[in-house]
């Protein structure tokens, strides 16, 4: 069967179609890993895109229960330019065709995915639409300018737990705050023997604090930082009260709860081999990563913030720490492995900070604290 791919300048692609009989718009982008196809589709930090491979051979190795990121796949359409239909691997349990067909996901295959990458890099991201169907190319440019950039944001909600639930563990209570948080970061805090409970993004300041942690963890997600003014709100209010570790869009919210300003890139970085450089060693660690934002290097001169890594691409800033709290963050995926365990050390440098902030924390007697509550009441 043929599938398009329309891109909002007019320019379309016709290939082969695989996976789910559909029509989806979303923004269009990139991403440079040569595995990982299906970590990335599960990533839910790719909410409302249509994600392009440039590996050029997507599918041999097949889908496997192991790797998942999140319990569903959240991108709106797959570009490759071959797609392997039957896996060859003794871990595959079934094939992308048939993950993108479960969850109605459109994909395309032998277009040349190379001219649409220099496309992208040099006009930057932009809306497009993938589809199955017999529609005119006129009809579809005319659904393509209907669908407004609003409707391919606020994705946090559709990605975030509804509810809250927890890994129970025996050491350090940790928050973590699902924006549209990657697996990884759960089991790298489980494996640390954390116990930690994972809540909903609009979890507010008051109702962490009821929940008594060690530390909190502000996970990735999709979109644009701004969009979730309320994160930003509660960020600002337990900011010097516990330990804060920021992972991508974390990172970003962290960095506007500091006072800092984020831009969008022209198109973004997004695959598993970016050199990142550690100022402070001077080190650079290959990272995985997956973002449209990045925090503004002129807006951090008036923060309490500092620059702890950069880009060693473009020289966008990668990592801050907070001069006054047990506060930091990173742009980037620790919790990936594209080095493939360089950057865990950063979950080890989180649980130090936490405690090294119970230590030099004066805090009350237990019971003096539910003396002093009984007394209140009454």
């Amino acid at each position: 069967m043929q599938a398009r791919l329309l891109l909002e300048d007019g320019t379309l692609f016709t290939g082969k179609s695989f996976g789910a009989e559909a029509e989806m718009t979303g923004e269009v982008v990139f991403n440079t890993g040569i595995t990982g196809y299906q970590e990335v589709l599960s990533d839910p930090s790719y909410c409302g895109q249509i994600v392009t491979m440039t590996y050029p051979l997507i599918g041999n190795y097949g889908i496997t229960r192991d790797d998942f990121e999140s319990m569903r796949p959240f991108v709106h359409g797959f570009v490759v330019r071959r797609h392997e239909p039957v896996p060859s691997n003794w871990r595959a349990e079934y094939s992308v065709d048939s993950l993108l067909k479960e969850y109605g996901i459109p994909g395309i295959s032998e277009i040349d995915t190379r001219m649409l990458t220099r496309i992208i890099r040099h006009y930057g991201t932009m809306k497009g639409i993938l589809t199955t169907s017999n529609k005119p190319v006129e009809e579809l440019k005319e659904m393509l300018g209907d669908t407004t950039i609003a409707e391919l944001r606020n994705q946090v909600a559709k990605t975030s737990t509804p509810q809250m639930f927890s890994s129970p563990g025996s050491k350090e209570r940790i928050v973590l705050v699902d924006f549209g948080a990657k697996s990884g970061i759960l089991r790298e805090l489980t494996s640390r023997g954390c116990d930690v409970v994972v809540v909903p993004h609009d979890t507010t300041a008051e109702e962490i604090r009821r929940l008594h942690p060690d530390g909190i963890q502000l996970s990735n997600g999709p979109g644009d930082p701004k969009d979730v003014p309320y994160a930003v709100d509660m960020i600002k209010e337990i900011m010097g009260e516990y330990p804060i570790f920021g992972i991508c869009l974390g990172h970003q919210l962290f960095a506007l709860a500091a006072g800092a300003d984020t831009e969008k890139l022209k198109f973004g970085h997004r695959g598993g081999n970016h050199p990142v450089k550690e100022l402070a060693s001077g080190r650079c660690y290959i990272t995985s990563q997956n973002h449209s934002f990045a925090v503004r290097e002129d807006s951090i001169k008036n923060t309490d913030l500092e620059v702890t890594h950069i880009n060693n691409n473009d020289k966008t800033i990668e990592g801050l720490k907070h001069s006054k709290y047990p506060a930091f963050s990173v742009q980037y995926h620790p919790e990936a492995a594209p080095g493939p365990l360089d950057s865990s050390y950063l979950f080890d440098q989180f649980l130090d900070m936490i405690r090294n902030h119970k230590q030099n924390e004066v805090r009350k007697p237990r019971q003096a604290v539910l003396a002093a509550a009984v007394k209140g009441a009454h």
